[in-house]
């Protein structure tokens, strides 16, 4: 076997791993994710007290946290289906736009840019994770 072939064969068994660490690490994200939406949702839906005390400072109505609630619970199902790509697409943007409006409710609402942190992290979260989709599903 000459030095080409070894190389060859080499970068090919890298190359078939890449992918497999992709599917991994995507799948980790999105577990983690799915299930932080979907306890966030189901809080919302049942309307729990933590929730409503937030909405209320916040100033929203209480029965918006049944119309968020639905909307994460519906998202996260969407991203974890394997089968609509357009359908997933639609949940990422979906999370984007929920957690862009938390970070702004945060900011004109209370003020103390110390709350905007976990909407930001979560979006930043999402992002890479979108990345990784697009990279493995190329």
């Amino acid at each position: 076997m000459n030095t080409a072939s070894t190389l060859t064969m080499t970068t090919g068994n890298i190359a078939a791993k890449q992918p497999k660490t992709l599917k991994i690490a995507y799948w980790t994200m999105l577990g983690l994710f799915a299930m932080a939406m979907l306890m966030d949702g189901g809080a919302g839906i049942v309307q729990e007290k933590n929730g409503l005390d937030v909405m209320h400072q916040l100033g929203y109505p209480a029965y918006a946290m049944i119309i968020f609630g639905t909307a994460k619970v519906l998202g996260a199902l969407a991203l974890l289906q394997p089968w609509f790509r357009t359908i997933k697409e639609w949940a990422y943007a979906g999370f984007t736009i929920n957690l862009l409006g938390a970070m702004a409710s945060w900011r004109f609402a209370v003020g103390d840019p110390a709350y905007l942190l976990p909407p930001l992290v979560m979006l930043v979260y999402l992002f890479v994770m979108y990345y990784l989709w697009k990279r493995i599903h190329r």
